[in-house]
């Protein structure tokens, strides 16, 4: 009788005492912010730039800025506005674009290559700056990557989409870095 009327009382008490941890952690979950990176306080929104370019494929300027403008800010947590009206920008310069035969093999005649892999790279220089503040977040000036593709079955376009897509990671990766 009294034991169980000792396991009534403690299951009691270990039943507040749960509600009480549980309490504690709801109001510490309070607090706590889904924004990604957690850059400064200020930095609401970012203004992407197209990158200048100082090769002659020309169409980059627009492929990265594309696929920067539709990844960064999610991936950031941050909002896509205007260079008026952001805190912090994306600016950059395309320095290198050249292709590159890695793997390939020697042919059936003599002076033959079967050329079984190519490689794209692309190269710029990069800054992540905070405006309110004029103080720069995050730069690389040589950052590099290579996508590559088959040359029997893909087009350059393939190892190009890549190549951005690993560019535009390695940015967000960079201004995360920081915080």
């Amino acid at each position: 009788m009294e034991l169980d009327r000792m396991m009534k009382v403690s299951g009691i008490q270990n039943i507040r005492g749960l509600s009480i941890v549980a309490l504690t952690l709801t109001v510490l979950a309070c607090n706590y912010s889904f924004r990604s990176g957690s850059f400064p306080d200020h930095i609401r929104s970012v203004a992407i730039l197209p990158f200048e370019n100082d090769t002659n494929r020309f169409e980059l300027t627009q492929e990265i800025h594309e696929a920067l403008l539709q990844e960064l800010p999610r991936a950031l947590g941050i909002t896509n506005a205007s260079e008026d009206a952001a805190q912090s920008v994306i600016r950059g310069r395309i320095l290198r674009y050249d292709l590159t035969t890695p793997l390939y093999r020697p042919g059936v005649a003599v002076d033959q290559v079967d050329v079984l892999q190519r490689q794209v790279g692309i190269q710029v220089q990069v800054e992540f700056v905070d405006i309110v503040e004029n103080l720069i977040l995050w730069e690389n000036s040589g950052l590099g990557i290579q996508g590559q593709y088959s040359e029997e079955s893909e087009g350059e376009e393939v190892g190009r989409a890549e190549a951005i897509s690993l560019l535009v990671q390695l940015i967000v990766d960079g201004a995360q870095s920081n915080w």
